[in-house]
């Protein structure tokens, strides 16, 4: 019965968007639609807790009263979630939090350590609802922290920013975003079943909200050309009936949520819209697609010389970088370069072993060495986090006596005896305004401005979705199954497909469960992040990495153990380290099977691989500058080993 209503009032969706507003004698009905619906959602809530202190959770039937009940409860926050995630975050997780603790602390981790951070709320209920032995007490616990955080929300704070215009735009953004990520792959809906009805819903409210705040704020409205693309989307959404494993992602971003966020960021230009929420501290106003590679950017390349935008100066800068990156002389023996790890015909990875030799030569490091192509998209550095600046990335692994082996006096003194590098670091250093003597970070910048631009050329399926070029059908299918089916996109978000997802200011760490070996019945002795900021939570836990260019940069996981992405797909197809019969308590990846078909593993493939990028790799240096000190002159670019 319940699911014929909300069919019902679905179906209104292509008629409520295009209706004038009854209201426009109000002008303040825009801020009482959304008081409105935090009530409404608040009373959601109480008789949520109502029903749960009636039943009896040993009784199955109660029990699936609950859950029908936590999801009616959804619904009412979905006709809210526009303004919920934008306006107040951290709240948010009170109310459906993904994780029961986080330690991810969006952008302020580049300036304090992370702390720990509960959560709460619906998706945490549902969730609880299911495991055996659930007591009533802790699921009401769960509710009235949401009903306690609700009352953020109405707070002068938050209410007074929907006496302006620039609130809007900024909330359109984010839920747009989250339509090409989370909405639909489940992320935050732990019932698969009602994914996409509650999408539909939602997307019918934010119809209310556009409709509302156009008769409030004429000055500024969206324009007809974006209600008549999202009351398209609407119909497009409403005709998706076979549930979320069917549901076309690539259609729906491509013909829909991506040019709605080009109009948006257009309105957001137009009106000068002004921000002064960290919300907003990685995206570029100036993007025009959710695929430019512009949208958002965690590093800066340029370190300290941040300052030159001279283009002969910067051209300068990538051919010292390029050399140093080629020159042993940054290691302790001489005989070891960037290089060595990261092979331009690799992708700047190693796809020649499973981890990289030590600096002694002889034993193996203990993880794989990564792409570098593409790390600009994270804010935080190395599989454990470990590293907040590519700049200190680049001098711990110069420093790392297991690694470079270098001593970073010994390594400046070594560089500035050769006159090509002295000459041009002092140039550019003069040209940033730098009065320092060149140090460490002088070098470290022009590498990581050497490899940083080729992070950003395109894949095919960017184009596609920016253009009208088309992808194969097989890519398009796997790049649904990856959203749907595989539950890749609930991990690997849009678009840079690594564990940032939108506003794009942190990084996320998974558990996954990966076996020392290939064949091994225990999780690998990596225990990650745990060695960075030591929890419970964060025990085997590791930065999720982009997909890009996987093709190119075998081998997998932290410690290489697959040789194919074949093996990597049927790994996550069993439930990770879990499914597998591996010991692993806080595995943050669902332990069951997929399920997935060869055709459907098949599929997954092509659509990874079609997100290599067209990169212009360039010829690596012949030789190197010589220096004054003649015991460096035998030095060899790309280093011996």
């Amino acid at each position: 019965m319940r699911n014929k209503f909300i069919i019902s009032l679905i179906l209104l969706g292509s008629i409520i968007i295009s209706l004038s507003s009854s209201f426009t004698n109000n002008s303040k009905f825009y801020t009482k639609l959304y008081t409105n619906n935090i009530n409404a959602l608040n009373q959601e809530l109480n008789q949520l807790q109502t029903i749960i202190g009636q039943s009896n959770l040993a009784n199955n039937e109660q029990k699936k009263n609950i859950a029908d009940a936590i999801n009616s409860t959804r619904f009412k926050m979905k006709a809210c979630d526009f303004w919920l995630r934008y306006l107040e975050p951290v709240a948010y997780k009170k109310i459906n939090g993904p994780l029961p603790v986080e330690w991810e602390t969006e952008v302020f981790e580049k300036f304090e350590a992370p702390y720990k951070r509960e959560g709460a709320g619906l998706t945490l209920a549902y969730q609880y609802l299911e495991e055996e032995n659930a007591s009533a007490d802790s699921l009401r616990k769960l509710i009235t922290v949401s009903t306690a955080s609700l009352k953020t929300f109405l707070a002068d704070s938050i209410t007074n920013q929907l006496d302006s215009y620039h609130h809007f735009f900024l909330c359109n953004r984010l839920f747009l975003l989250d339509l090409a990520t989370i909405y639909t792959s489940g992320f935050d809906c732990p019932d698969t079943a009602v994914i996409i009805p509650e999408l539909q819903n939602m997307m019918v409210q934010t119809a209310f909200i556009y409709n509302t705040y156009n008769q409030e704020f004429q000055q500024h409205p969206l324009g007809k050309n974006y209600l008549e693309l999202y009351n398209a989307a609407i119909k497009f959404v409403q005709e998706q009936k076979k549930g979320y494993e069917q549901f076309d992602h690539f259609r729906f971003i491509k013909d829909y949520v991506n040019p709605l966020f080009r109009i948006n960021q257009q309105h957001i230009k137009k009106y000068q819209v002004q921000s002064g929420s960290y919300m907003d501290y990685s995206l570029d106003d100036e993007a025009l697609s959710i695929f430019d590679k512009n949208l958002y950017r965690a590093q800066n390349t340029k370190g300290v010389f941040s300052r030159i935008s001279d283009k002969k100066i910067l051209d300068e800068i990538d051919s010292i970088g390029k050399l140093l990156f080629y020159d042993p002389i940054l290691s302790g023996d001489n005989k070891r370069s960037c290089a060595s790890c990261h092979k331009l015909d690799n992708y700047l990875a190693d796809t020649s072993m499973a981890a990289a030799l030590k600096f002694n030569s002889t034993d193996p490091l203990e993880r794989n060495q990564p792409s570098l192509v593409n790390s600009v998209y994270n804010h935080l550095l190395n599989l454990d986090g470990k590293f907040l600046t590519l700049q200190d990335q680049a001098k711990g692994v110069i420093t790392n006596p297991e690694e470079m082996g270098g001593n970073e006096e010994e390594v400046v003194k070594k560089v500035l005896s050769v006159p090509l590098y002295k000459e041009y670091l002092n140039r550019f250093s003069s040209m940033s305004n730098d009065k320092e003597k060149i140090t460490i970070k002088h070098i470290t910048s022009a590498l990581t401005y050497f490899y940083g631009k080729f992070s950003n050329y395109y894949s095919r399926f960017d184009e596609a979705m920016n253009s009208d070029q088309q992808l194969d059908e097989d890519a398009k299918a796997g790049f649904n199954v990856f959203m749907g089916k595989a539950q890749c996109g609930t991990c690997h978000f849009a678009p840079q497909f690594n564990g940032i997802k939108p506003p794009y200011i942190n990084n996320e760490f998974e558990v996954i469960g990966v076996p020392a070996a290939a064949s091994a019945d225990h999780i690998s002795t990596d225990h990650g992040r745990f060695a960075v900021h030591a929890a419970t939570e964060t025990k085997n836990a590791f930065r999720t990495p982009t997909i890009r260019n996987t093709q190119f940069t075998k081998p997998y996981m932290h410690n290489g153990v697959y040789k194919t992405m074949e093996e990597v797909i049927d790994f996550y197809d069993a439930g990770g380290g879990a499914g597998k019969g591996i010991a692993v308590s806080n595995q943050t990846l669902s332990g069951d099977s997929l399920k997935l078909t060869a055709i459907e593993k098949k599929q997954l493939i092509a659509f990874i691989n079609s997100l290599t990028e067209n990169i212009p790799f360039e010829t690596p240096p012949q030789k190197l500058p010589l220096s004054k000190s003649t015991t460096l002159n035998q030095r060899k670019a790309g280093g011996e080993y």
